[in-house]
């Protein structure tokens, strides 16, 4: 059965939070640490204890990768824990003595993947094209 105007409207507005956060967050600030990987991962801080080089390394995997995997829906509710654990880290950790100015990014960020968490990516995605249909009618996962 297709889908009504309603699940259309909704996916369309799932693929523009999709393509918005993901986009604004591999282009503001994924492709600037992975066109900089040998300057910057030395320097990068340590807010968990794991190094600078590994901090740096599972940053970049969740702005570039992940970011990657969400804008074209592609096991989007997997890739975004790892975004909203990095921006989690970030705004209590990394800033949690910095001013409001200083979390509220990281923050901001993470209210549209935590939308895509529990929503999924919609009609207009990988997730949907590559799913496994139920015998019992429907989608896996819907």
């Amino acid at each position: 059965m297709k889908g009504t105007q309603q699940d259309v409207i909704t996916s369309l507005g799932l693929l523009v939070l999709r393509l918005g956060a993901g986009g604004l967050l591999f282009g503001a600030h994924g492709w600037a640490k992975l066109m900089n990987i040998a300057e910057r991962a030395p320097k990068f801080s340590d807010p968990i204890g794991l190094g600078p080089q590994a901090s740096f390394g599972l940053v970049v995997f969740a702005e570039v990768l992940c970011t990657g995997s969400v804008m074209v829906g592609l096991l989007t509710r997997i890739s975004t824990v790892p975004i909203l654990i990095f921006l989690g880290v970030a705004a209590f950790i990394q800033h949690a003595h910095d001013p409001w100015m200083k979390r509220e990014l990281p923050l901001l960020f993470a209210v549209p993947f935590l939308a895509l968490l529990f929503t999924g990516a919609g009609r207009f995605s990988l997730d949907a094209l590559i799913r496994p249909k139920w015998p019992f009618g429907g989608k896996a996962g819907s």
